[in-house]
């Protein structure tokens, strides 16, 4: 989901830096009036930095990487996930791949922006109950179908036209990460309920997972 250095025209990048800023301003209050999610926060920022490097590789004109969204999601909540994204992209950045710093607005928002949309829909309603592997399959499908759409956007406004051939060939390799991720996640998911009662599992985990 990354887009690549020189892709993106300055003016583009200045907008989707205030953008970026001006998503993380609007759900800060909320944040920052919880201090059990700074915690959440952290754990999520590493989670994902985790499985972000655990496994990526470059296809057409952008990168598939295991993301394991759904699982820092349910696990952690959607402000720490939020957080976690930005906080965990900034990491990758100054540790591991320095030019990818220019798109760090950019790719938070590939992001961020489909988990806004997801947590405000099926997110709320699906996360109520006991979760089933076809729950997170719908979960995962509407969140990599946002993040997929959301590299189409940045493609289409790009300095260098991007065929749509590669596009396509990009958005179906992200059907592995709708299949394979919702077992793991609910396994996951489950281990997290086995030890609920656990004083650390209950400051660590969203409160949905946790309770009595």
């Amino acid at each position: 989901m990354h887009i690549e250095p020189g892709l993106l025209a300055a003016p583009k990048l200045m907008a989707a830096n205030v953008a970026a800023v001006a998503l993380l301003a609007v759900h800060a209050p909320a944040w920052l009036k919880q201090p059990k999610l700074w915690l959440r926060t952290v754990l999520a920022a590493l989670f994902f930095t985790l499985f972000m490097q655990s496994f990526h590789r470059p296809v057409g004109p952008s990168e598939l990487h295991f993301v394991g969204a759904m699982p820092i999601y349910l696990l952690l909540g959607c402000l720490p996930t939020l957080f976690g994204f930005g906080l965990g992209l900034l990491l990758q950045g100054l540790w591991f791949e320095p030019q990818d710093l220019v798109h760090l607005s950019v790719n938070f928002l590939s992001l961020a922006v489909p988990l806004l949309a997801l947590h405000h829909t099926l997110g709320r309603r699906l996360a109520q109950g006991a979760l089933s592997v076809r729950d997170v399959l719908k979960l995962d499908a509407a969140y990599y179908a946002g993040v997929t759409a959301m590299v189409g956007f940045w493609l289409s406004i790009a300095n260098d036209a991007t065929p749509l051939a590669d596009w396509a060939m990009f958005a179906a390799s992200y059907l592995s990460l709708v299949v394979l991720e919702p077992v793991f996640t609910v396994l996951v998911v489950k281990g997290v309920q086995a030890v609920r009662m656990q004083r650390w599992a209950r400051a660590c985990f969203d409160e949905r997972l946790t309770a009595a």
